[in-house]
């Protein structure tokens, strides 16, 4: 499996770490590992330590995690990326829309 979710003990945060190539085809899974929940949880972390890929599929997928976790005032992260994927980040401003580490 290329996306692995994991729930905090109190249900409060959610990590999605990202394996691999993270596009179209990873598209379902993602979704679901969000949409699956019985409750909101109040913040979400998008692990990329071991994303390979990001391409514009992926951007439109993190805007669909933002939406539904709030909008404007979601806590939604991005963490552990690349220096090539912030970048990415940076040029869509991305960085205003997330806090990304």
């Amino acid at each position: 499996m290329s996306v692995v979710t994991e729930v905090s003990p109190d249900g409060q945060k959610l990590t999605i770490s990202i394996k691999g190539r993270f596009d179209f085809g990873r598209h379902q899974e993602f979704r679901e590992a969000y949409e699956r929940l019985n409750r909101i949880p109040e913040s979400f972390v998008v692990d990329l330590k071991e994303a390979t890929y990001l391409d514009s599929s992926a951007l439109g997928m993190l805007l669909l995690l933002r939406d539904h976790a709030g909008g404007d005032d979601a806590d939604v992260r991005v963490i552990n990326s690349s220096s090539d994927v912030r970048k990415i980040l940076a040029i869509s401003n991305f960085d205003k829309l997330f806090d990304i580490s």
